[in-house]
């Protein structure tokens, strides 16, 4: 058996482990509110449910198409179907799979990529795991301590800190096509504050602008 049929039947297993699970943790996750409402005989009306799922659908349907399309291939088969199960992509997943990347030196799209991510997502999700347990079990002893008010601008900027760095050392590698879409969805967030919670939203209109911007300075050969 040759090295491209072993990355075959590998990615073949991954993506018959990775459908059956999502399937199943889908009919477990859509099954619960539906269980909890036979139980205790209150169900909600129809043109409230049907309202809000498409105010909700709105928002996180096409986000979803999109975090798929720009997270899959950084995360690579395995680490994609684990990041989507577990949750935490983007501030959790994506800079693990990153980082362990470019310690191991590896590049998207090859079989040692895949290895990594999936290692590395696997051990993120097992981390946060334990650290929420941890949390359930401590979070009464350390309320005193999260409800602070010297420390509560600490744990809302938490986020934004850790990719502030991590962002940085990609702005630095590739300042030619991060600059204008650094600047511009900076200065919408000033003018427009509403905008700085929405994030995941504002991936299409920056992720579009960089990917158009790379493509000119490519076919110019500016790179």
């Amino acid at each position: 058996m040759n090295r491209n049929q072993i990355i075959d039947n590998y990615n073949n297993t991954l993506h018959l482990l990775g459908r059956v699970t999502l399937v199943l943790a889908s009919i477990l996750l859509i099954s619960v509110p539906f269980i909890v409402s036979i139980v205790n005989g209150v169900q909600p009306s129809l043109s409230g449910f049907i309202n809000g799922l498409i105010k909700v659908g709105m928002i996180y349907i096409p986000m979803s198409i999109v975090e798929f399309l720009i997270y899959t291939p950084m995360l690579g088969v395995g680490g994609a179907y684990l990041s989507f199960l577990t949750g935490n992509v983007t501030n959790m997943k994506i800079p693990v799979v990153m980082n362990s990347k470019e310690i191991a030196q590896t590049e998207s799209g090859t079989i040692e990529h895949e290895i990594i991510s999936t290692i590395s997502v696997a051990v993120s999700a097992m981390v946060t795991t334990l650290v929420i347990v941890a949390g359930v079990l401590m979070i009464v002893p350390l309320q005193p301590v999260l409800q602070n008010e010297a420390l509560l601008p600490a744990f809302n900027n938490v986020v934004p800190a850790l990719f502030g760095a991590l962002g940085l050392k990609y702005f630095v590698k590739s300042p030619k096509i991060a600059i204008i879409p650094l600047l511009v969805m900076s200065l919408l967030c000033i003018f427009v504050p509403s905008m700085i919670s929405q994030t995941s939203v504002l991936l299409i209109p920056s992720g579009a602008l960089a990917l158009g911007i790379g493509f000119i300075l490519f076919k110019k050969n500016l790179l």
